[in-house]
């Protein structure tokens, strides 16, 4: 099952804010360059002498007109985000050529510019992005600079000054933006997790010797994952809720098969084998657990090619199943089931050892080994809490 690489919402409001941006771009540039040019000089207020030659104008435009191909192109292909960079770069590169060529040798005063400018200023919070924000307050501070360099006129330095006012502004507005979404993150965390922990919860009372497994699972993957290198902060919160609800599919199995202390018969096994599927088809639409659904669909691929339910051999199961892999037998091996009891941590690591390049990708047991004494600090640190409840219910 491929995994889902986009997050739709977001990917909507990114496109929605990407039309409002290219709308106020081309009306206010045009806008702006047309009154400024032919109806300006008609005014008790434009004086046609002194007002500087169109210069590269006309390229400009040619150039601007023709990002709108790449725009729609980049839309299609679900990449918004890259359109307000190429817009800015391209626009900020041909203004610093164009204020050269049309100041160059002149005796006017500097008195260039298009108020797009300061709107592409001020409307950077808008995409809550740090990155654009700063490049957009950088970069044309140092348009101004470099014009200001290059022409040695001082007047560059009165559009400066408002340009970085106004990306105090903008700042003061990027910040609350952030702390909004930051706020609204945290409560739909919160709310995701405890609605995760719920259906977990009426998992585990179908079989009560997986209590706390999907926990400890998904923290021990969590330590693993980070040990790695590989993975993004922002991927871990996602793997986290998909190692949580990776045996989400058991709930489909029957309680005679999930609970039998005896040997599964060939056809049983053929029913459990069902519930990676099961699970994944049960999460594929859930925003922020689907972008890693490949963890409930393939964290029994074996690195040989002998797990299910695909079969899958060596890296054609993608990362973090192979990680979960891991995490999931280690928890497996160290917890008590209907039909034997938990084996001590040292056996099971060396199970876990024992399976390199066979049931486990080799350069993950070599980081499951590095992260070992993280691994048993945590096994005694959930069992000394749950102990510890346990008892304190039976004081009362």
């Amino acid at each position: 099952m491929q995994k889902e690489l986009r997050n739709s919402t977001l990917l909507n409001e990114e496109q929605r804010t990407v039309k409002w941006f290219l709308w106020l771009f081309y009306i206010i540039y045009f806008g702006y360059d047309i009154f400024y040019h032919y109806f300006l000089p008609d005014t008790p207020w434009g004086n046609i002498s002194n007002l500087p030659n169109h210069g590269l104008d006309y390229w400009m435009y040619i150039i601007m007109l023709g990002l709108l191909p790449v725009s729609y192109y980049l839309m299609k292909n679900q990449n918004p985000w890259l359109i307000k960079y190429i817009y800015f770069i391209t626009f900020t590169s041909t203004n610093i050529l164009n204020d050269i060529w049309v100041y160059w040798g002149s005796e006017a005063t500097y008195s260039n510019g298009n108020v797009i400018e300061i709107v592409i200023v001020l409307f950077s919070p808008i995409f809550v992005n740090k990155k654009f924000f700063y490049l957009v307050s950088v970069g044309t501070s140092l348009k101004f600079i470099i014009v200001g360099l290059v022409l040695l006129d001082p007047v560059v330095l009165f559009p400066l000054l408002i340009v970085l006012v106004l990306s105090i502004i903008g700042f003061i507005l990027l910040h609350k933006f952030l702390s909004y979404v930051t706020a609204v993150e945290t409560s739909y965390d919160r709310q995701l997790e405890g609605i995760v922990k719920g259906i977990i919860a009426t998992l585990e009372l179908k079989d009560p010797y997986t209590r706390g497994h999907s926990e400890r699972v998904a923290e021990y993957a969590m330590i693993l994952a980070k040990e790695t290198g590989e993975i993004k902060k922002s991927e871990l919160k996602s793997f986290y809720y998909a190692c949580l609800l990776h045996d989400i599919g058991k709930v489909n199995i029957p309680d005679s098969i999930l609970t039998n202390p005896g040997s599964l018969t060939k056809e049983e096994f053929e029913v459990i084998k069902t519930h990676p599927v099961v699970g994944a088809r049960a999460v594929q639409e859930v925003d922020g657990i689907a972008e890693n659904i490949d963890v409930i669909y393939s964290h029994h691929e074996r690195w040989d090619g002998k797990g299910y339910p695909d079969g899958l051999k060596g890296k054609e199961t993608s990362l973090l199943p192979r990680v979960a892999a891991i995490a999931d037998a280690f928890d497996a091996m160290t917890s008590s089931r209907s039909y034997r009891k938990a084996l001590p941590l040292d056996e099971a690591y060396r199970q876990i050892l024992d399976g390199k390049s066979t049931q486990f990708d080799p350069q993950l047991v070599d980081i499951f080994k590095k992260s070992y004494p993280s691994l048993a600090t945590y096994h005694k640190s959930y069992h000394d809490r749950v102990n510890g409840l346990e008892e304190d219910a039976k004081t009362k």
